[in-house]
């Protein structure tokens, strides 16, 4: 990726805002979908099995089905997009997800539920990788990881704010309240869909898509063929099975193996997305070079191999040992986060093919949905259920992954290009 020391912060030295009016409409509808996604997230599950009135299990096993088809789709939304543009998929693709958000509301069967999950679900996974080549056309290259760690900021913040209010929503407990939620996270995607196509193309992408037209049939799919990248994307989707942590892993260790009360889980959580709404700023500026995300990917491995011995001490504690630890494993934790997320952004670009960064980030966002799907199975597998040697197992597996990176990285480089770098 092409970066200088002179460019300018994406922030406004006087406040908050972003300087480029690129960004602050990204982080606009950034914001709008994310107040709306922590809305549903609290409840979203409840809302079937209690409202609904479906099983547990099969909501689990269609949620699941649902996740295999959006990684399944991400390749093929981003070779979409580098044949009709980032810009025009991601709108269609978020304009689908509303509406079949929309129609959680109409479910009344078990089969009305796989269609509406599937089909949200599938769509809104498959735009994670078009977001990736949406973010490659419009923002400027030599900020653009800052950028995306700005957006993911603005994301931490509104989905807190969006999580409070769904709070509410779970103490009213109604079928109105439920369906208020639905229709408003249905808005969330819906909104933003009609923002997205007014985006101004950024001047260094302005012939991409001709480009990729243009290119010879084996490099449109490239990046399926890729080895050294498909390499990084497997090992950036083990590091980032570390977010199942605080959905799955933590909640479960601290109610089943601590003494720590249950609310620490949410304390964790929130300790979390504080920390990282003021953190992955400054940690994306050292990491906008492809020598910094690799020194980041791999002091994250280590870093996450700490956490989880940490965590692995609460066991045993009094209950307020017990918070004490889980609170120390979460500051290094969250450390381990912001340099992983930021490295991984960096090498997701500058070893793409920036002719087709469609497929490139297609490939990038499924091997990431993939990680957030395997992660609650392995983390059960290992830490929930087989206590401080599960967690052992699981820190080495982080820090082989992070510490791999390096030659992988050096063996991209040996194939003659360099993306944008």
């Amino acid at each position: 990726m092409t970066t200088t020391s002179s460019a300018k912060p994406v922030t406004r030295a006087s406040g908050l805002l972003p300087a480029d009016p690129v960004l602050r409409r990204c982080a606009l509808l950034t914001l709008v979908n994310s107040f709306g996604n922590g809305l549903y997230f609290p409840l979203g599950v409840l809302y079937f099995t209690r409202i609904v009135g479906l099983d547990a299990t099969s909501v689990g096993l269609g949620m699941t089905a649902a996740g295999l088809v959006g990684v399944a789709a991400g390749v093929p939304a981003g070779r979409a997009a580098d044949r009709w543009g980032s810009r025009r998929v991601a709108s269609l693709l978020w304009a689908g997800t509303g509406l079949a958000t929309a129609a959680y509301v109409l479910v009344h069967s078990y089969a009305g539920f796989l269609l509406a999950v599937v089909c949200a679900t599938g769509l809104q996974m498959a735009s994670r990788g078009v977001q990736g080549a949406l973010y490659a056309d419009v923002l400027p290259a030599a900020t653009r990881v800052e950028a995306r760690a700005y957006l993911r900021m603005v994301t931490n913040v509104a989905m807190g704010v969006g999580g409070a209010f769904g709070a509410i929503a779970l103490q009213l407990d109604s079928r109105g309240a439920y369906m208020t939620v639905i229709v408003l996270n249905a808005l969330s995607f819906a909104g933003p869909a009609l923002m997205i196509p007014g985006l101004p193309t950024a001047p260094h992408a302005m012939d991409r898509v001709s480009l990729a037209a243009d290119a010879p049939a084996a490099d449109r799919w490239r990046a399926v063929r890729d080895l050294p990248y498909l390499a990084v994307t497997v090992l950036n989707a083990v590091l980032v099975v570390q977010y199942t942590l605080y959905e799955v892993g933590l909640p479960l260790w601290i109610v089943e193996r601590t003494q720590a009360p249950r609310w620490t889980a949410a304390l964790l959580m929130i300790v979390n997305c504080v920390l990282v709404a003021l953190l992955q700023v400054p940690v994306a500026r050292r990491c906008s070079r492809v020598s910094g995300a690799v020194r980041a990917m791999g002091l994250s491995g280590l870093l996450l191999a700490a956490a989880c011995a940490v965590y692995s001490l609460s066991a045993g504690l009094s209950p307020v040992w017990a918070v004490v630890a889980l609170l120390a494993g979460g500051l290094v934790h969250v450390l381990a986060e912001v340099l992983s997320a930021a490295g991984g952004w960096t090498l997701g670009y500058a070893l793409a093919d920036a002719r087709v960064h469609g497929v490139y980030q297609g490939v990038f966002g499924a091997g990431m949905s993939a990680g957030m799907m395997a992660g609650p199975a392995l983390v059960t597998l290992t830490a929930i259920r087989h206590g401080s040697a599960g967690w052992a197992v699981l820190g080495v597996l982080f820090a082989v992954a992070g510490l791999a990176i390096a030659p992988v990285v050096r063996w991209a480089g040996r194939d003659g290009w360099r993306g944008e770098d």
